[in-house]
């Protein structure tokens, strides 16, 4: 009777330990967390790929709106020649060029309307040739001059390689208040600004 009862539990032991193997596909816990370890590491640089695909993809979008002259800048922060700098609305602090005809436009949440009717300075002028560099990083900076009416200022872009992030430096030629636009350029038909009055 005993004999009977020890065989019955073995089974009994057996048969669970079995169903147990087959709900982890004859695995251990241990084995199962390294499995799920694995899963999250290769997930993550999967995403990671996406990313760099991703930003250079924007790089090269980038850099042919500037190479056809038809993009804008989008600012998210306006940096002094000081160093002081202030975040802005991106879709009223642009830098921006169609063709041969550039726009710099500055607008501070201010209560005083300004010269745009929003707080600050919009000019326009013509472009000269731009002239094209690229580092060794890989990163593109483009030179140009804007001359108008309220404007004559060197204008240098610099576009950082594997994104669309950019930094727009305007350094008037008449005084040295040299100010820089900092975010993300766009073709023009992706671009959503809006322009106040030019001077």
């Amino acid at each position: 009777m005993k004999k009977l009862l020890f065989v019955l539990i073995a089974v009994l032991v057996g048969t669970a330990s079995m169903f147990a193997q087959d709900d982890n596909g004859g695995l251990s816990k241990r084995e199962l967390r390294k499995q799920a370890r694995a899963a999250r590491k290769a997930e993550k640089e999967a995403q990671k790929q996406a990313e760099i695909e991703e930003g250079k993809r924007l790089f090269e979008m980038a850099c042919r709106a500037v190479d056809s002259c038809d993009f804008v800048l989008e600012a998210e922060k306006i940096e002094f020649r000081s160093g002081q700098f202030v975040y802005v609305n991106s879709s009223t602090n642009f830098v921006s060029l169609h063709g041969k005809e550039a726009t710099i436009q500055l607008a501070f949440n201010i209560p005083i309307s300004g010269p745009n009717g929003m707080g600050g300075i919009t000019v326009d002028g013509t472009i000269s040739k731009i002239d094209k560099k690229k580092d060794r990083k890989g990163n593109m900076m483009y030179e140009m001059m804007v001359q108008g009416i309220a404007v004559s200022a060197n204008v240098v872009i610099h576009l950082t390689e594997g994104t669309n992030d950019c930094r727009v430096t305007v350094m008037p030629n008449f005084n040295n208040r040299r100010i820089s636009f900092i975010g993300h350029l766009y073709p023009s038909q992706f671009s959503r600004v809006f322009k106040g009055r030019s001077i």
